[in-house]
């Protein structure tokens, strides 16, 4: 029971944190620190002493059994824990509003927005939005890459750390990635906004940023997104983006010191086959590469 006293005197103010630490340096007094604080806010009810002696002379002196309530820590602990939870769950119960889908290396998923529109989600993405607000204002907001199919109503917003689209009605790709931006419209028109720039699409358009710079990028006919037939499609494209494109597909670490990366690459990869992906990059680069479990290396394809 040393050890119980010892808390007990602590709680109590006659011996200091640090003594109680000294004491017993193996124990967590982290739960016990908080408990000792919130504990000092209740307030005690003061006792008027004169009254208090008034009231034992007047009272009965029959023997009464008496209770010995042992104070039980893990108990304490646990009632700390509960509140803890509940504290918790009220908060994502009241308070937190933002409703996130997202999705894991060679992962894509669909789903509707509380206005139907759809949204298809590529590998390692996350997309989100206010549940609360989002009748009055379609806002949300991508990290990655999505294909969206937008019902008619509302302006829709989608915002990312590069730019951002707003639309009416329509279907548009919004590709986000580091040092990578894209939005290609496959139907009715797509206003983008990128730093001070701000462009219409209409169907067939792309608009692209690469290292914060906005370059050229050839109309299409395509009627949806080749990643949607598990394909990835480039044109004109720096080899480093496509790269990063076959590490989020595959699961792979590509180390890519040995060639320049800088160099652009015009072609296609299937989500499908690892080695016949790496073939349709590489082979039109003139590149060779090495596979070693998940670790692929490029150099340059030596004809000796």
């Amino acid at each position: 029971m040393n050890k119980e006293n010892d808390i007990l005197k602590w709680f109590d103010g006659d011996i200091s944190t640090a003594e109680i630490k000294k004491l017993y340096p193996d124990e967590d007094f982290s739960a016990l620190e908080k408990a000792a604080f919130y504990a000092k806010q209740i307030d005690v009810p003061k006792v008027d002493a004169q009254q208090a002696l008034a009231e034992f002379k007047t009272r009965s002196f029959k023997k009464k059994e008496s209770k010995v309530i042992p104070l039980n820590f893990k108990s304490i602990l646990k009632v700390a824990a509960i509140l803890v939870v509940m504290l918790t769950s009220s908060y994502f119960l009241f308070f937190n509003n933002t409703k996130s889908y997202s999705t894991a290396i060679a992962q894509t998923e669909t789903f509707n927005l509380p206005d139907d529109s759809e949204v298809i989600l590529n590998a390692q993405s996350k997309l989100s939005f206010n549940k609360k607000t989002w009748e009055k204002s379609r806002s949300l907001d991508l990290n990655g890459e999505a294909f969206f199919k937008v019902t008619k109503g509302e302006k829709f917003i989608v915002n990312t750390e590069i730019g951002s689209i707003q639309v009416l009605g329509t279907q548009f790709n919004v590709k986000e990635r580091p040092n990578y931006f894209e939005v290609q419209c496959y139907e009715g028109s797509v206003s983008v906004t990128h730093s001070k720039e701000k462009v219409v699409l209409t169907p067939g358009k792309s608009f692209r940023v690469v290292n914060n710079e906005i370059v050229s990028a050839k109309d299409f006919n395509a009627e949806t997104p080749s990643w949607l037939a598990k394909e990835s499609s480039f044109d004109n494209v720096p080899l480093w983006q496509v790269i990063n494109e076959l590490e989020i597909q595959y699961d792979i670490t590509i180390d890519a010191s040995k060639v320049d990366v800088a160099k652009t690459f015009s072609g296609s990869f299937t989500h499908t086959d690892k080695n016949i992906a790496l073939q349709s990059v590489t082979i039109p680069l003139k590149l060779s590469y090495k596979i070693n479990g998940n670790k692929v290396e490029l150099y340059n394809y030596d004809k000796n």
